[in-house]
């Protein structure tokens, strides 16, 4: 098992290998160790493969080297590492194209919540920015709403602090390797958000810090959430780039607007003017668009016919199993679980969805009809 991670990290961390392209890999050949140990030729024949890629899977010595460094090291800081694979990797951030093959947890907590909320706004921000963040967090406590950010000056550390204040889970997503804290000023913090929530970040330990690595760990706030809030921000800035991220993905987007004078609501209220995101203006509508006020409210369940798996073949029934258990899937996800190489499964979808079992919905996702 030790083993096979520290394969799979190492082509991680291999360059010109992105979480797509990892994926697609082992989808293919089964297991990071295969993919070293493929002849050339035939992994030229995956799509996207360049020569430069190849080289740099053929020279894996350092890389594997640095990846045994990185499970030693994680282990001595109560890194936990999770895998694509795994059961413990994010549901909601299995779903994005871009969903990062390798995660780094430190904490508690875990990420099961129904509800979970991203706030995030400038580092720059007002008392009346800080005040609000403040009040929406207050607000949701009775909603058990877990509450998502990046630990960055400003909004951001205002939303997990008041998260912790008001006994709330709060995941604080890092753009820098788990074993420092940036800024290092919200340390004290971190160590608190560990107790009852987690850390987050795609950087194995050791990694030195780039500017990209903050818009890149943006998308992964946007996927962990069902919503975002922004509440001040540039008309550029980090919080912009979330909430792109956020409506991308298909997820709610909210904003508090501000004054026409206020740089920090120009990104707010552009977003609002633009149909990127609706206006904040109380928690208790906030709550019912998210239908987080039917908890106790009576709630009729349909009973759907269960499917007689035993009348399909082998591979049918285990892609209709996954559908039943997961709901809608990304075929590569199915690829993945079933382990049933994609071109064969794209056939098997086709005749599941000829008999009107399975239906197709936009960006390669399967779910029951």
């Amino acid at each position: 098992m030790q083993q096979d991670l520290i394969y799979e990290i190492a082509l991680s961390k291999t360059e010109g290998i992105g979480g797509v392209m990892f994926k697609q890999l082992l989808n293919t050949f089964g297991s990071a160790k295969e993919v070293f140990e493929t002849p050339s030729a035939k992994l030229l024949k995956v799509p996207n493969m360049g020569k430069f890629t190849l080289a740099k899977i053929k020279e894996n010595e350092e890389a594997l080297i640095q990846a045994e460094t990185i499970v030693s090291q994680s282990a001595k800081n109560n890194i936990r590492i999770v895998t694509f694979k795994q059961d413990e990797y994010p549901k909601k951030l299995k779903g994005i194209f871009e969903a990062p093959p390798i995660l780094f947890f430190k904490g508690k907590g875990h990420l099961e919540y129904p509800k979970t909320l991203a706030i995030v706004g400038t580092r720059d921000a007002s008392d009346y920015g800080k005040k609000s963040t403040e009040e929406i967090v207050a607000s949701l406590k009775e909603h058990n709403v877990q509450i998502v950010s990046g630990l960055a000056y400003g909004i951001d550390i205002a939303a997990h602090k008041a998260a912790l204040k008001n006994g709330l889970s709060t995941v604080g997503v890092l753009a820098n390797s788990l074993e420092t804290v940036y800024p290092s000023s919200h340390k004290k913090v971190a160590l608190e958000i560990e107790e009852t929530g987690l850390l987050i970040s795609e950087q194995p330990f050791g990694t030195e810090t780039k500017p990209s690595f903050f818009v890149a760990r943006n998308r992964i706030i946007a996927a962990l959430a069902d919503a975002t809030i922004v509440v001040e921000s540039a008309r550029k800035g980090g919080s912009m780039v979330t909430a792109e991220y956020a409506n991308n993905y298909n997820k709610e987007v909210f904003a508090i607007p501000g004054g026409i004078f206020n740089k920090y609501s120009e990104g707010p209220n552009y977003l609002v003017s633009n149909n990127k995101a609706q206006i904040f203006t109380n928690t208790q509508d906030f709550v019912e668009w998210m239908k987080w006020d039917t908890d106790n409210q009576e709630v009729k369940v349909v009973e759907k016919e269960v499917l007689d798996l035993s009348k399909y073949t082998q591979e049918e029934s285990k892609v209709l199993s996954l559908l039943m258990q997961n709901g809608e899937m990304l075929i590569d996800d199915l690829s993945w679980h079933s382990q049933i190489h994609l071109n064969k499964l794209a056939s098997i979808l086709l005749n599941l969805e000829f008999a009107d079992l399975v239906k197709q919905s936009p960006g390669k996702k399967f779910a029951l009809r």
